[in-house]
């Protein structure tokens, strides 16, 4: 076993909270064990004021992390799991997935209680073309807008009026002890959570049997059978920053029960699909569900979207 082990970390304070909590679970695990962060600025966290869409995608967010890792620098990282792209680089694994945070959206608000609240025309701010599709399916008359940046700057422009509203992922609120924003969670037949949402993922090199091992005990079955299964669906889609895609998977009974959807940017057109099968195999539950979306169109459409952002 290693006697000492570094770990890249995004610097913003999701990000670090997040790098902090993994090394708390491995002191725990492993007395004796010295871990350090090693705190790197991405390229994702410096463009801020494009679409993600635009830019190349939610691998802006791990390369540097990677690249860190190939040259020695650090041993392992931690990623927010809807953060990490479907294919990772070769020689890179993801070895293990932690217990799952609420998985939903929050709906963040100084004026309104809940979403069905706000009148037509206000303004509602989200990163997620996902949240976005899904906002302007239910409720076309909202002015949906981007909006990116950490939590606290999307706080911040709420309170400065920018936005009457705006949707988070309930985990960050809740890991950061910002939980009291929160003023309604939506559940997931009012916004179906993104792939992997709620959940973290620990990255290494490939070929590093003692470093796995250490890590190992970090990895919750539950979740990573119902995330690897969320995430089988969407790399069978060729699913991106590109497309609103949704996927959300629950154990249930001994059995994995998958929901996913994609749609256009306006919310028009949806396919939705629900499965379930065998959490022994999770890549067969989202490969069945990747299957019932195409067969209803939504791999013309995913390539109608790549299209248009290029």
């Amino acid at each position: 076993m290693p006697k000492k082990i570094v770990i890249a970390t995004r610097e913003s304070q999701l990000a670090l909270w997040q790098a902090e909590h993994v090394k708390a679970r491995l002191l725990e695990l492993h007395p004796g064990l010295e871990v350090e962060l090693l705190g790197m600025t991405t390229q994702g966290d410096q463009i801020l004021d494009s679409p993600l869409s635009r830019i190349g995608g939610k691998g802006l967010f791990v390369k540097e992390l990677e690249t860190a890792m190939a040259e020695g620098r650090a041993d392992l990282a931690v990623h927010s799991i809807k953060d990490v792209p479907m294919d990772l680089p070769p020689g890179f694994e993801l070895v293990a997935i932690s217990k799952r945070e609420d998985p939903r959206d929050a709906f963040v608000s100084r004026k309104y209680a809940r979403l069905s609240d706000l009148p037509a025309g206000a303004r509602v701010g989200t990163s997620s073309l996902r949240r976005q599709a899904q906002l302007r399916a239910v409720y076309p008359d909202l002015d949906v807008d981007s909006l990116r940046g950490n939590v606290n700057t999307r706080l911040r422009k709420l309170e400065e009026g920018q936005y009457d509203a705006i949707l988070l992922a309930a985990a960050g609120l809740k890991r950061l002890g910002l939980g009291s924003h929160i003023r309604a969670i939506l559940s997931p037949e009012e916004s179906l959570p993104a792939v992997g949402q709620g959940a973290l993922g620990i990255e290494i090199l490939s070929g590093r049997p003692e470093l796995a091992a250490l890590l190992a005990p970090l990895n919750d079955p539950e979740t990573s059978a119902c995330v690897r299964a969320e995430r089988a669906m969407s790399r069978m889609l060729h699913g991106g920053c590109q497309a609103p895609i949704g996927g959300y998977a629950e154990l249930r009974e001994g059995r994995i029960f998958l929901r996913a959807f994609v749609a256009d940017l306006e919310g028009i057109r949806f396919y939705r699909s629900s499965v379930e099968g065998d959490p022994l195999d999770p890549d067969a539950v989202g490969h069945a569900a990747a299957r019932e979306l195409m067969a209803q169109g939504a791999d013309g459409l995913l390539a109608e979207l790549v299209l248009r952002v290029q």
